[in-house]
């Protein structure tokens, strides 16, 4: 059995794409599953929902349930997929359900400030 912990994220993060702050939190998540890089989770109530668009994508984990994605529209492009949440989480990480992760890349960064 894989062991997934959830943990309160120390200090401020930001998520930024395309020369905006999309979100900022004292109240993200972070996740670790063994195998996988660290994930921050961001409170909805923190993140600029306006820049987010449904994507018809989805997938699943067996240990987190079914991932629903959000495309990022910036000024100048729309990043797909590049966010994700699990709607209705499994009980063992039912902490990062109303979170929204990103997808680091070229034009995303999230960090703490």
């Amino acid at each position: 059995m894989t062991t997934i912990t959830i943990r309160k994220a120390g200090g401020t993060w930001v998520v930024r794409a395309g020369g905006a702050v999309l979100a900022e939190s004292k109240n993200a998540l972070e996740l670790s599953e063994p195998g996988y890089d660290d994930v921050i989770y961001f409170p909805r109530d923190d993140i600029a929902m306006a820049f987010l668009d449904d994507s018809p994508h989805s997938t699943h984990c067996p240990h987190k349930g079914d991932a629903s994605y959000f495309s990022i529209v910036t000024k100048s492009q729309t990043l797909k997929n590049a966010g994700w949440s699990y709607e209705n989480p499994k009980d063992a990480v039912a902490r990062i359900k109303d979170h929204i992760a990103f997808t680091q890349g070229e034009y995303l960064t999230v960090e703490r400030l």
